[in-house]
């Protein structure tokens, strides 16, 4: 249901065509903070923004070039603007938070060609108190029709120098990179979400907002602190094929006074359309467990052979161990067949409705649905799209029919690699955040809602907050996770999940997969390891948001540290209220979540390769009650590098006016649950 507290629109048209260089159509934030301010210059569309005056970006151009007539990006006017206010509060069927309130003012201006076709759109800016988006709004009566983008001109002209943290667009390995820290004006061509922080403090993260049927944006330095949009390419160079009415993904910056104001922001899921799904109520959040790390420390297989992971006697092991501890779901991977030879360069070898003999599917589903536990199916493509799309309506509906209600679906592929077949059936190769997969996603999300099954995407097209549209796309990937770890030297730094928050996690949910208790594996992999400390490993369970977390180690593991493990049983997946209570970029961040359907709250804090002590105020709990504090915390000797298992386990009774100390260790965290009590 989706409450609404209070719905205005107030239009006032502005101006005409009279509006040129020197009239500025200008709209401002509902608190007076961030400005907008859009012009013509010698036949040029800009637009600029400032936040207290002060600007954020300098005048930075707008509009297209096109493949089969002229572009639109010179002889312009603004030939009319209008502005309008929205305030309502809509209803989260799951996440962060149960109420987003989404409170903006709006101004559209249209924009025509002097001479010439003459065509016009609109170009949309939405200002709310923590950033902006626009798009461009094209009419059915624009005079575009069919068009083919090659070059969305849209820049972003930074006002000032900064400190940014980015990944590289257009690698091999998507977005699966560690963060670079340097100057602005040293980025190359960077993915967004791509996030700074200038010399007067002030914080800006750009990314996107509801991409569909276009193509990702990263951002490309022009000269200077001057960056322009650039869109993934199709497989004939043309970015994005149009016809008709279209409007494009949303352009987001948001803007923050504190690091902390970029993780409390809703504007990302402000700026997606609606539920189109109706009754979501089969969409559940959860956690589970898996048959998946064994495969990355090598001691199980997805192939099959004598140490297939996948076999009925093995999953029924995992099923038993999630009904007994309490877990919702088990992931298995490497259950039907194709995962023998080469499945990394030929997914077409994938049969989705094929178990491997050793694999009993039906038997497997009656076994935990009798225990209380849903399997989680997994769909690998190895980027191979047409094989995949051929077969996902059966599979899904296999897999429903035996209480599968979560598919993890894979791209593993280079970026480029891609491979859909055309109505020939020659092979076509495209780009993972290309208009062709953002389609693609769509057309999975919309095919699995039938089944009422949910999707975790990994090697996923980049998320842009389409989760509120379609609520069934419960988590992806999207990021460097915890199977790097135990890929080889060097893995994550301790560092890397101080910087996720700020960047990657501004997009939307990641099954980073937490939870490694095993840190050394010596005996599968002694010259790999997980560079946190244990508290750590139970700090990112609250710290980096998933509707669907994992307890990722082996079972074994988890029973060798009972203790521990209560905090990953005890912590839930959905949220009625989440708040970032302290951090900076890179270097740490504590956050706070209350659990939906009940009084109890969670805290996580994490720190990079520096020990630090934090201290917070309680006062996100209720007053006038007592609370339980049951902590995880780093032993007095604990570091990640030198004695990672040093940890905690204690309990003492606070209250709202209190102040919690949070010593963190090298590579450390801190977990806490508040408990009611009497």
């Amino acid at each position: 249901m989706i409450l609404r507290l209070s719905t205005f629109l107030l239009c006032l048209f502005v101006a005409t065509s009279q509006l040129l260089a020197d009239e500025p159509a200008v709209v401002t934030s509902p608190n007076g903070k961030i400005s907008v301010a859009v012009t013509t210059d010698d036949g040029r569309l800009y637009y600029e923004v400032a936040h207290v005056g002060k600007p954020v970006l300098a005048p930075s151009r707008l509009g297209f070039r096109l493949s089969e007539m002229d572009g639109f990006d010179d002889g312009l006017s603004i030939s009319a603007a209008a502005v309008a206010s929205h305030d309502d509060t809509w209803a989260l069927p799951w996440g962060e938070r149960e109420a987003v309130r989404n409170h903006y003012n709006e101004l559209t201006v249209t924009v025509a060609e002097h001479e010439g076709l003459k065509r016009h759109l609109n170009v949309v800016f939405r200002v709310f108190d923590d950033g902006i988006g626009f798009r461009y709004d094209v009419p059915a009566d624009g005079g575009f029709g069919e068009i083919g983008i090659t070059d969305e001109i849209t820049e972003f002209a930074f006002a000032e120098e900064a400190r940014v943290w980015w990944i590289p667009a257009r690698w091999w390995n998507r977005y699966e990179y560690v963060y670079n820290e340097t100057q602005l004006h040293q980025v190359p061509m960077a993915h967004t979400p791509i996030t700074m922080r200038r010399d007067d403090g002030l914080h800006i993260s750009v990314h996107e907002a509801a991409l569909t049927n276009y193509s990702g944006m990263s951002l490309e330095k022009s000269h200077g602190t001057t960056f322009k949009a650039n869109l993934s390419p199709g497989p004939d160079g043309v970015k994005v094929r149009l016809n008709g009415a279209f409007v494009t993904p949303w352009r987001t910056i948001q803007i923050a006074e504190e690091a902390t104001g970029l993780l409390n922001s809703n504007l990302i899921l402000n700026l997606n359309e609606p539920n189109k799904l109706g009754d979501v109520s089969w969409v559940q959040p959860g956690k589970y467990v898996g048959i998946w790390w064994g495969m990355h420390l090598g001691v199980e297989s997805w192939g099959s052979g004598p140490i297939h992971g996948a076999t009925t006697e093995n999953t029924k092991r995992y099923i038993d161990f999630a009904a007994k501890y309490g877990f919702d779901g088990v992931l298995v991977e490497g259950w039907n067949e194709g995962w023998d030879g080469d499945w990394f360069h030929n997914g077409d070898v994938f049969n989705f409705t094929k178990p491997y003999p050793d694999y009993n599917l039906e038997e497997l589903g009656k076994y935990a649905r009798d225990r209380g536990v849903r399997i989680i199916g997994h769909h690998e493509t190895s980027g191979s799209v047409t094989n995949y799309e051929n077969q996902m309506a059966d599979s899904f509906a296999l897999l429903a029919k035996n209480g599968v209600a979560q598919v993890k679906t894979g791209y593993v592929a280079h970026a480029g690699d891609i491979k859909r077949l055309d109505e020939n059936g020659n092979a076509i190769y495209e780009w993972h955040d290309g208009q062709f997969m953002s389609q693609h996603h769509e057309r999975v999300l919309i095919e699995a809602a039938k089944h009422k099954i949910s999707i975790n995407a990994h090697e996923p097209i980049k998320d842009t907050g389409l989760r509120r549209t379609y609520p069934n796309w419960l988590a992806r990937e999207g990021a460097r996770g915890q199977e790097y770890n135990a890929w080889g030297s060097p893995g994550n730094p301790p560092s890397h999940t101080a910087v996720l928050p700020y960047t990657r996690m501004l997009s939307g949910p990641m099954d980073f997969t937490p939870g490694i208790f095993d840190l050394l594996f010596e005996e599968a992999q002694p010259n790999d390891r997980v560079r946190t400390t244990l508290a750590k490993q139970l700090s990112l369970y609250v710290v980096i948001y998933s509707p669907i977390q994992m307890a990722a180690d082996l079972p074994e593991n988890y029973e060798a540290r009972l203790d521990a493990f209560q905090f990953i049983r005890d912590v839930p997946t959905d949220w009625s209220e989440s708040i970032a209570l302290n951090g900076e970029i890179g270097d740490y961040v504590t956050f706070a979540r209350k659990a939906r359907g009940s009084e109890e709250w969670f805290l996580g804090s994490l720190t990079n390769e520096d020990a630090r002590t934090l201290s917070v105020s309680l006062d996100f709990l209720s007053p006038r009650q007592n609370y339980r504090a049951e902590i995880y915390r780093d032993g007095a000797d604990a570091d990640w590098d030198t004695n990672p298992y040093a940890m905690v386990i204690e309990s003492k009774t606070v209250t709202a006016a209190d102040t919690l100390a949070l010593p963190l260790a090298p590579g450390g965290g801190m977990a806490v649950r508040f408990v009611p009590v009497n």
